[in-house]
């Protein structure tokens, strides 16, 4: 199943090389910093991408997902090329070794965690950072809601894949 998302992202980075583009800079980036030009998803690449995720993903509602995350929005950016801040940026966080990503410091238990972010991985750790991997320095409480979750992997896995 993984391998179906690997091709529909890979396809989807054909597909947005002559989208429309929205800007994004890193919030660390001086003004005079070139702004790079990310490709907007459509609404037709986003179906696609979606309908790519294994169950449960696959059945998620996206503007649940993107409500929902707005709670991580405080801590974390899921734009290609986006600042870290608190947390790490989640772009192409799914199939990331957990505690790679570049220029975060992690804690210790995420560095040597030895696992990669997946559908199922996220959720867990959603649903109760804390618990999920002891030592962590995440301070969200998690999302109680097993629809939520479900949405925000979605969500995180849609708007968050590498283009």
């Amino acid at each position: 199943m993984m391998q179906k998302l690997a091709l529909s992202i890979a396809a989807l980075g054909l597909l947005t090389a002559c989208g429309s583009g929205e800007t994004s800079a890193p919030a660390s980036a001086p003004a005079d910093t070139p702004v790079a030009t990310v490709p907007a998803l459509t609404d037709a690449e986003k179906a696609t991408l979606l309908a790519a995720l294994p169950a449960p993903y696959a059945q998620a509602d996206l503007d649940n997902g993107r409500a929902v995350f707005a709670r991580c929005r405080s801590c974390h950016t899921l734009v290609p090329g986006g600042s870290n801040m608190t947390g790490p940026n989640l772009n192409g966080v799914i199939g990331r070794v957990a505690g790679t990503h570049a220029g975060f410091n992690y804690s210790p238990a995420l560095k040597s965690a030895g696992f990669t972010w997946d559908g199922d991985k996220i959720e867990h750790w959603l649903e109760n950072p804390r618990t999920f991997l002891a030592g962590n320095k995440m301070s969200f409480p998690g999302l109680p809601d097993a629809t939520d979750r479900r949405d925000v992997v979605a969500y995180i896995s849609v708007e968050g894949a590498p283009r």
